[in-house]
């Protein structure tokens, strides 16, 4: 049976997986569902429609599940609710909000270091591996791919997406789009390559080059980015920079490059 502090409030339709762990001062309001080997350390509050995966630890504070805050959003109605992965960690203070759409939660993928304080708002949708350092603020309906990096105190604009092991130094924060492995080093600006990323990320060398040649290509040659796309797709045939054309062509919002300059970036 779930192992269950006698301080801890369960009301509602909660649903626990034999091992789970709900610590003192607890408050989980249904409908609610937890998967195997997740732990609720203490002073937890979950709100439900909110389902759980395997091997989740949240610490002191962390409130998940709660109604978003946007000012038109009935409180009461419950909506799509959240959905949460497998083996994430949520420190202290962290909280994410339920979705305003009826038919899609917000989504946390597996496998995300979530520190203290981080804020994911109401529709995010985060990918698998990702780390937010403390005071990570992540807007409304923002796309966060796999193992993204945020420094302390960074920021995501709503409606945004980060590519894949894109990085957000602490103190920044975008309001474009970050494609893959860029790193920001200031507001909107991709002032470098998360070079450690790349090497991490098990892609070849020849790959990790052609992503140097993107990077060059649309920020170190003078080009607009029109004319840095049109480079880019003589090498469609590379997976890697296809992956970069296909980013670029699908935003709505521009892209951070190492300048911020709209008409330049349009």
């Amino acid at each position: 049976m779930p192992e269950i502090h006698p301080t801890a409030i369960l009301e509602g339709d909660i649903n626990l997986a034999d091992d789970v762990e709900i610590g003192p001062g607890c408050v989980l309001t249904g409908p609610i569902t937890i998967g195997p080997g997740t732990r609720l350390i203490g002073h937890v509050w979950l709100n439900g429609p909110l389902t759980m995966g395997e091997g989740n630890t949240l610490y002191p504070n962390a409130c998940l599940g709660f109604a978003p805050q946007d000012k038109s959003w009935d409180l009461k109605k419950a909506g799509a609710g959240l959905k949460v992965g497998n083996g994430n960690l949520f420190r202290e203070g962290v909280n994410i909000h339920r979705a305003t759409s009826d038919d899609i939660p917000t989504s946390i993928g597996d496998d995300n270091f979530i520190m203290s304080n981080t804020h994911i708002a109401h529709d995010a949708t985060i990918g698998n591996h990702c780390a937010f350092t403390s005071g990570t603020l992540l807007a409304g309906h923002c796309i966060i791919d796999d193992h993204v990096i945020t420094g302390g105190n960074s920021g995501v604009h709503q409606f945004c997406r980060v590519g894949r092991g894109a990085m957000i130094a602490g103190l920044s924060a975008t309001t474009r789009d970050v494609p893959p492995f860029f790193m920001i080093t200031g507001i909107n600006i991709a002032g470098s390559l998360n070079v450690i990323g790349l090497r991490r990320s098990g892609m070849s060398q020849e790959d990790i080059e052609a992503v140097r040649w993107v990077y060059k290509t649309i920020n170190r040659r003078g080009k607009s980015l029109k004319s840095a796309l049109e480079e880019m797709k003589t090498r469609a045939k590379e997976p890697i920079v296809k992956e970069y054309i296909d980013f670029i062509e699908s935003t709505d919002r521009a892209i951070c490059t190492s300048r911020d300059n709209p008409d330049r970036d349009r």
